[in-house]
């Protein structure tokens, strides 16, 4: 008789994400008072849709993006344009790496409750399947080769059989009151992935147990829903219900909470307050294949001129004498 033959563990696909897009923006008042801040253009494409790309090209396929008020342009960005379409074929419109093979819904976070409630309102989207998490107003860049960090990060999921994987990187002292931060099981090595001991919310330089930040993306299994409602029980009316502290209810039950740092090369950009924006928004343009040597050189012209050495770069006359802006922006 042949020994029976072990069944090979087919490998973890997670073909969902959720994108949390409710907030106000309000640090970004009053260019956000009427407007999404997800929809603030980092260079030539809104905030939003980096977020979509990078999600396309680690394999999502559905994604659930979380709106509120005054959203309803996220929607009509990611519709179907037909005047848009016909303009890609005849060549009079760029699509700028818009992301292919994945399909867009939506559902209304009506209150400002936090990011714990907006992500329990993708109960019934991700049904019993681990899910990715991907903040709607910051964007992870690479520079380096090789997979993203949300690849890795579900590669590190399925390896651990943990209930949630978080993206980290370390901030300066005084950032850790502007982010969730994590208490290391043991020291961190470099890049490697390491268990997490406790999450706290924005606790500032003299509570923080370390200065790894969470990075705006996570994997959780569906277990993470039970916890966000443990945590709403416990929570006054009216109040915001944190994912911190669904995440730590987590850990609480002993399920494995792990944390996969940024690699070389990659970088968080937030578009959270105006100083963040604009660091974001010009290392973006910086980079741009098509603008951002002329970028680069307009900045530099200027700064130049600040600093009392050389001719203000948008007098006519200089403008003129620069034949690389003929056209830009046409």
């Amino acid at each position: 008789m042949k020994p029976a033959r072990i069944k090979k563990k087919a490998p973890l696909r997670i073909t969902k994400a959720v994108v949390p897009a409710a907030g106000r923006g309000t640090r970004l008042y009053p260019a956000t008072k009427s407007q999404a801040k997800e929809m603030l253009p980092l260079g030539t494409k809104p905030t939003i849709q980096h977020v979509v790309e990078e999600l396309a090209q680690a394999g999502i396929r559905e994604i659930l993006i979380i709106t509120g008020r005054l959203k309803r342009a996220i929607e009509d960005h990611f519709d179907a344009d037909s005047r848009w379409l016909e303009e890609l074929r005849e060549g009079k419109a760029s699509d700028e790496g818009w992301p292919q093979g994945v399909e867009i819904f939506y559902t209304r976070q009506s209150q400002q409750l936090g990011l714990g409630d907006a992500v329990s309102r993708a109960k019934a989207f991700c049904g019993d399947e681990p899910f990715v998490v991907a903040l709607g107003d910051s964007v992870i860049i690479r520079s380096q080769p090789g997979p993203g960090v949300l690849s890795r990060m579900m590669k590190r999921f399925e390896q651990a059989d943990c209930a949630a994987c978080i993206a980290t990187y370390q901030v300066a002292p005084a950032d850790t009151s502007r982010y969730g931060i994590l208490t290391p099981a043991e020291e961190p090595i470099r890049e490697q992935a390491f268990a997490v001991a406790d999450i706290v919310e924005k606790p500032g330089p003299d509570l923080a147990p370390s200065n790894w930040a969470i990075s705006a993306r996570y994997v959780f299994t569906p277990e993470i829903f039970d916890t966000i409602e443990e945590s709403r029980s416990f929570t006054p009316p009216g109040e915001e219900i944190q994912l911190t502290d669904a995440i730590r209810r987590l850990i609480g039950r002993g399920r494995g909470v792990w944390a996969l740092p940024l690699a070389e090369g990659e970088v968080r950009l937030d578009v959270g307050d105006f100083r963040s924006y604009g660091r974001a928004f010009t290392r973006v343009m910086a980079t741009h294949p098509r603008h951002g040597k002329t970028f680069v050189e307009y900045l530099r012209k200027l700064v130049a001129y600040m600093d009392g050495d050389g001719d203000d770069p948008d007098r006519w006359d200089a403008q003129v004498k620069d034949p690389q802006d003929k056209g830009e922006g046409q």
